[in-house]
């Protein structure tokens, strides 16, 4: 079944924006309650724009499906995601399209509100723009001082999904689908650190994200989206290129990989967030890029890949058993050399049952499934070009494959997404509105399949609009994982270079 396309679709050009230009109706009213916003926001939110044929509940499935005419709609989104996130003026679109002066920040067009022959309307004034960026900074509260998401902070699923470009964390609500928050993660004002991979602890109360360009690995409160703790890997490894998180079954401990050609896995105590150099692996020419990492459900043995080469290191956490696992029947060899033609596994997953694992091989184009008691290759998988992350699903028989540069059946798309049966290792390929999908999370409380697209190369689409920070935005869809189709047509615009996503509640 392989290359079978579920999902073509192609956007229509409405669905770019998130507040697009919209033709009003000639002007009656404007609607006079508050919407449920505070009073100074109310009369500019509600008299400008959420007018008659714009952005109210009569008129703005023409209007980028943004609603502004109450407090709570806002919160859903238009048709590129969030317009607003609580706390973080920085990252909320709205300000874009009402800002008429760079100084402010990022600038989009159309300005709004828009002013037509029919409705006439004057920019907003620097004084009225101060209001909502103030309002937006303080948690964007309703007249009332609640604060949208806030509810239920124990138990509310959400997925996190790393902003490679910004330094910043986008946590994403699971019932609305919209970015909630954006957590600003790193350790140094001077330079932008690349926050890499985010992994969720199994109890779900704590995200951990590890850095490219930084050395620390650093752990989030998911009730509070506070950072919570950080561990400093580089006394470990100075410019370590920290990769790969792994989370011990029991939450225990935290293992990451540093991915250089003298390469180590550092051990962090998950609740201390203290670095054990006693239990450091590595080290020398032990592991050569290592990246991908599990474990046996005792968490006593490591399986890691070896990024350039045909390698499995199989190796116990105590450093007394190492060995080096062929992929593919050849003499075992590592290499610093990106461009050998070999496996070149990438990352690797055990089964929930511990009794096997899937490696995706990034050269060769296939997923691998090898014997976690014998270490023999079970099968072989073709998939789609650049295989990369992959993520489980426990309601459907699914094992997900994201392939960032795959030939799209999508006109102007790039990649795709393989679904692998576990029980009959049969494959359904997906082409959506993809380039270079990377993150995948599995949600699944909602039936959901989140898809992470970097769309870092300039070729890809052209964002709809800037970021406060400099590069191209990506973003994310999200399919029903029982029919594997998109839930809607909505492209959720993120920041700069989207890459690794995690599900809170597994």
């Amino acid at each position: 079944m392989r290359g079978y396309p579920l999902c073509v679709f192609l956007l229509s050009a409405a669905l770019a924006g998130i507040i697009t230009s919209c033709v009003h109706k000639p002007y009656s009213q404007v609607i006079t309650a508050d919407g449920n916003f505070p009073q100074d926001v109310a009369r500019i939110m509600v008299a400008k724009c959420a007018v008659s044929g714009c952005h109210n509940a009569a008129s703005y499935h023409n209007a980028s499906e943004l609603r502004l005419d109450t407090w709570d709609a806002l919160f859903n989104g238009g048709s590129s995601g969030a317009v607003v996130v609580p706390y973080n003026a920085e990252n909320s679109p709205l300000l874009y399209f009402v800002n008429t002066n760079a100084a402010n920040g990022p600038l989009a067009t159309p300005t709004m509100p828009e002013s037509t022959t029919a409705f006439p309307q004057s920019p907003l004034t620097t004084a009225e723009y101060t209001t909502l960026k103030n309002w937006i900074a303080n948690g964007a509260p309703d007249k009332n001082g609640n604060i949208a998401f806030s509810s239920n902070p124990d138990t509310r699923q959400k997925i996190y999904i790393t902003q490679q470009g910004c330094d910043l964390l986008a946590v994403i609500d699971a019932e609305r689908h919209v970015v909630m928050r954006y957590i600003p993660i790193g350790a140094s004002s001077a330079k932008v650190e690349s926050p890499h991979c985010v992994r969720a602890a199994n109890d779900g109360m704590h995200m951990y994200a590890s850095f490219l360009n930084g050395d620390y690995v650093q752990k989030i409160d998911t009730r509070t989206d506070q950072l919570a703790g950080s561990a400093n890997v580089g006394s470990l490894k100075a410019n370590g290129s920290w990769n790969i998180l792994y989370v011990a079954p029991a939450d225990t401990a935290v293992v990451t990989s540093s991915w250089v050609g003298d390469g180590i896995l550092a051990y962090l105590n998950s609740a201390t967030m203290n670095v054990d150099p006693g239990r450091t692996l590595g080290g020398g020419s032990t592991l050569v890029y290592p990246h991908g990492i599990t474990s046996n459900r005792t968490f006593d043995t490591f399986f890691v890949t070896a990024q350039y080469g045909n390698v499995i290191y199989k190796m116990s956490a105590d450093g007394m058993m190492y060995k080096q696992l062929s992929l593919n029947g050849s003499p075992a060899f590592t290499s610093t050399d990106s461009t050998i033609t070999a496996p070149n596994p990438h990352e690797i997953l055990m089964a929930p049952d511990y009794s096997h694992y899937f490696v995706t091989c990034q050269t060769s184009n296939e997923v691998r499934v090898l014997d976690a008691h014998t270490d023999s290759v079970l099968a072989h998988i073709s998939v789609g070009t650049l295989p990369q992350e992959m993520a489980w699903s426990t309601t459907v028989p699914y094992l997900f494959v994201s392939c960032m540069e795959d030939a799209s059946t999508v006109s102007g798309m790039r990649g795709s997404v393989y679904a692998i049966n576990y029980n009959t290792l049969e494959t359904i390929a997906i082409y959506g509105d993809f380039y270079q999908p990377h993150g995948l999370a599995v949600d699944d409380q909602n039936g959901l399949l989140y898809v992470v697209c970097t769309n870092a190369n300039p070729a890809g689409p052209a964002p709809h609009h800037a970021t406060a920070c400099s590069g191209r935005a990506g973003w994310y869809s999200i399919y029903d994982l029982h029919t594997l189709q998109p839930i809607n047509n909505k492209r959720y615009q993120l920041t700069v270079m989207p890459y690794s996503a995690a599900t809170r509640f597994k």
